[in-house]
């Protein structure tokens, strides 16, 4: 098993990253042929999703969805007065598998790996862990 973890640094309050290279870099200097790359973001306000990568929209469509669905103007007690990046992140999840053959990420033809900022611009950090399967 190797791990470690990368920066990401973001730029616009919200937004969603393509990391699928960054993590399939990881995949290939580990030289793992069968696995799965676990990958764990540390941050409240922030998530991680595999969805489609090949339409820039479907990146804004979600971020659009995901601000009909938690209301921004709503009266929060949360002091910091990010609670809508809370529940997004709640909402999209703070960790991912993915499973590893033949040496590569195995993911769906349109499928990339998402970080979803939702209280930016800020530096993330990410974790990741790869592990040989038998």
């Amino acid at each position: 098993m190797i791990a470690g973890k990368f920066s990401i640094t973001t730029r616009s309050s919200m937004e969603l990253i393509d990391i699928t290279a960054m993590v399939g870099d990881k995949v290939q200097t580990a030289g793992l042929k069968q696995g799965v790359c676990t990958l764990f973001n540390p941050h409240t306000t922030a998530g991680l999703t595999i969805n489609e990568g090949a339409d820039p929209a479907v990146r804004q469509d979600i971020i659009t969805g995901l601000q009909k669905i938690v209301p921004m103007a709503h009266p929060f007690k949360h002091l910091e007065g990010n609670s809508p990046a809370h529940i997004m992140a709640s909402l999209m999840g703070s960790s991912l598998a993915v499973f590893i053959e033949d040496g590569r990420l195995v993911l769906g033809t349109w499928q990339k790996i998402f970080f979803c900022e939702f209280d930016g611009p800020r530096t993330r950090s990410l974790h990741w862990r790869i592990a040989a399967c038998n």
